[in-house]
């Protein structure tokens, strides 16, 4: 079996699973944001007063945090209102940052485990060899109800990694290849699996990013096997005994993707679909309005070094706004500590605390019509951070602030050879 089946088998009391069976299984963490208030509207019509195990349930607010109108304001009211009802102790409000940074930082996503959350970008903890996934309201009324559920075992895809990145390129990069030869749907309800010794090489924060987007190609979860570098990060933020997870030898895939990453080169996804990515020859020099870096794809401490790393004693144009926002408090304060911080802001950046804010269009940040923004965010739909007549393009972190510096889309290996 693959590592997936393997996870959902354990987590079904079965020996073993296959693709499109149907399993009932346990639900170790649930998370939730600002839905929290609409998870309670279903909740309630069940007639459930608390839900079965309130220590599974880790909530926060992130998306529109601080709130930027009366309506998110009522939203964050409810949802405060909500945890001290239902006893949830893992509830951090919005003084840590977005979800999927905070999770795996405070401990709650361990190898082998079964996690869901009322956000698409779940995903992202497969990156510790969790099954992770995205699930509507309504599902996790009922995880609050029974702390299980129905889930249908994908098949699962191999994607394979061999060789060394060249330099100022991004395991962001490398997922948007990825979507771009998959497609927007060519992975719908799979598993991607990540393999390879590039793969490995990678850091935990670059492992996050491919996890992060597999969504963007309708995978149902990304996963990537744990090792050494997965159990030196948990070590010191997990609290409870875990078992990793390996794939069988013989495990079947549905398909699999054989890549070298010496061929790998920057890519910029066009807008309206992260699928629509091309190396950044095909597009490059199109002006920008706007430099986005952050979110929960690429807001992370490795993410802002390569980043300030361009930027260090340069300055960014004032045709450019450049936003900068870090995942999380713990990242805010290492990039604080590192200078990165002071970079930015020298550089012509702006940076706010840790928040979703532009990624989703909620505040901070938002397009007007006619106007193009280089985003490290996952996704790149039509109005989807503010005007439908503005267009965002997808890119690295290294892209971003190389792209912000000409003030229009830029290949970071030539800036970087040049500051360097």
């Amino acid at each position: 079996m693959t590592i997936t089946e393997k996870i959902l088998a354990d987590h079904s009391g079965r020996k073993e699973t296959s693709p499109g069976e149907i399993v009932e299984a346990r639900i170790d963490v649930y998370m939730v944001h600002e839905f929290l208030q609409q998870v309670e509207t279903v909740f309630h019509n069940i007639d459930m007063e608390k839900p079965l195990h309130p220590e599974r349930i880790v909530a926060l607010l992130d998306h529109w945090a601080p709130a930027p109108s009366v309506d998110a304001a009522e939203i964050h009211k409810i949802c405060r209102e909500l945890v001290e009802r239902y006893g949830i102790q893992n509830w951090y409000d919005m003084r840590e940052g977005i979800c999927h940074q905070i999770l795996p930082e405070k401990g709650h996503v361990v190898p082998g485990e079964v996690i869901v959350g009322t956000d698409s970008h779940t995903t992202t903890y497969g990156a510790f060899g969790a099954f992770s996934t995205g699930i509507g309201t309504t599902d996790m009324a009922i995880v609050f109800a029974t702390g299980k559920l129905w889930l249908r075992v994908p098949e699962s895809l191999k994607i394979n990694v061999s060789g060394e990145l060249p330099e100022w390129v991004m395991s962001k990069d490398v997922i948007l290849r990825i979507l771009g030869d998959v497609g927007a749907d060519g992975a719908t309800y799979k598993a991607m699996e990540f393999q390879g010794d590039t793969i490995h090489s990678m850091s935990i924060d670059a492992r996050m990013t491919l996890c992060n987007m597999s969504i963007e190609g309708g995978a149902k979860n990304g996963i990537i096997e744990p090792d050494q570098k997965t159990f030196d990060f948990l070590k010191g933020r997990v609290r409870k005994e875990y078992s990793p997870v390996y794939s069988d030898g013989d495990a079947h895939y549905a398909d699999e993707l054989y890549y070298d990453a010496g061929k790998f080169e920057p890519q910029v996804a066009k807008p309206y679909s992260p699928a629509n990515s091309v190396p950044i020859t095909e597009v490059e020099g199109t002006e920008i309005d706007q430099a986005f870096l952050g979110s929960c794809t690429n807001g992370r401490l490795e993410d802002l070094a390569v980043a300030a790393n361009i930027l260090r004693g340069r300055k960014i144009p004032l045709s450019v706004r450049m936003i900068v926002i870090p995942a999380s408090k713990e990242v805010y304060s290492e990039a604080m500590r590192e200078g990165l911080v002071e970079t930015f802001i020298e550089s012509g950046a702006q940076v706010y605390y840790p928040t979703c804010g532009p990624c989703i269009g909620g505040h901070l940040g938002l397009l007007a019509s006619e106007e193009v923004c280089v985003s490290s965010s996952n996704r790149n739909f039509l109005g989807r951070m503010g005007s439908g007549k503005s267009k965002v393009y997808l890119a690295s972190p290294a892209t971003v602030a190389a792209s912000a510096l000409a003030g229009r889309l830029t290949d970071p290996r030539e800036v970087g050879r040049k500051h360097s």
